[in-house]
């Protein structure tokens, strides 16, 4: 599957139950692009959570605080209409044990990355909003 926002790779994986709530929709996975971050939702998620290394060191490498932060760096595009699943989503990188404002950080500064959302300037927002 390639990213409708930009033709990169993208990543599907199946959003835990415990998860779903945070996002738009009722598809059972999401996909993210490997290059923009842009999230689609996917019908026929694998099984498997993928490494979401690939993206970027800068991800956590445990699924449990990945696939949140993930999610999370997903829902940027859209900071204000998704501010609390956002908190949410931060909340749950943080009790897995990553710092979901330091991933925003390296992702902003990682060369591979071309995020469609100003990820520096979310950051600013996401420090004085959440």
């Amino acid at each position: 599957m390639d990213c409708p926002e930009c033709s990169h790779a993208v990543l599907r994986f199946a959003v835990p139950d415990d998860l779903t709530e945070y996002l738009p929709g009722d598809e059972p996975g999401v996909g993210i692009c490997t290059h923009c971050l842009a999230l689609s939702p996917v019908t026929d998620p694998p099984a498997e959570t993928p490494d979401f290394q690939r993206i970027s060191d800068a991800l956590p490498s445990n699924p449990d605080a990945a696939v949140p932060m993930v999610l999370a760096l997903g829902l940027l595009d859209r900071f204000a209409l998704y501010r609390s699943e956002i908190g949410a989503l931060f909340e749950h990188v943080e009790r897995a044990g990553a710092d979901p404002m330091l991933v925003v950080d390296r992702l902003a500064s990682d060369e591979t990355v071309d995020s469609h959302v100003d990820l520096a300037g979310r950051r600013r927002q996401l420090e004085q909003l959440l």
